[in-house]
């Protein structure tokens, strides 16, 4: 282990080291936290536009309407 010299360079060196540490650690904390708040946000998007979709096609199918039907040729 090195000894720390007389003028503290050393602790200050070591708590230089760890400030860079925490900076780097906040940093990739608040990538982390942004990149799940925009996935949570598209998921609910996707699910929301989904729902609606959904809605649509059956509000479409029940207003459709069928196409005649042709009578077969008598004998």
């Amino acid at each position: 282990m090195k000894c720390p010299a007389p003028n503290g360079k050393w602790i200050e060196d070591m708590q230089e080291a760890i400030n860079t540490l925490m900076l780097v650690c906040a940093a990739l904390a608040s990538l982390a936290l942004g990149v799940l708040v925009a996935y949570g946000m598209c998921r609910a998007a996707f699910a929301k536009l989904f729902r609606q979709a959904g809605a649509v096609a059956a509000q479409r199918a029940k207003t459709q309407i069928a196409p005649p039907v042709s009578q077969p040729d008598s004998l």
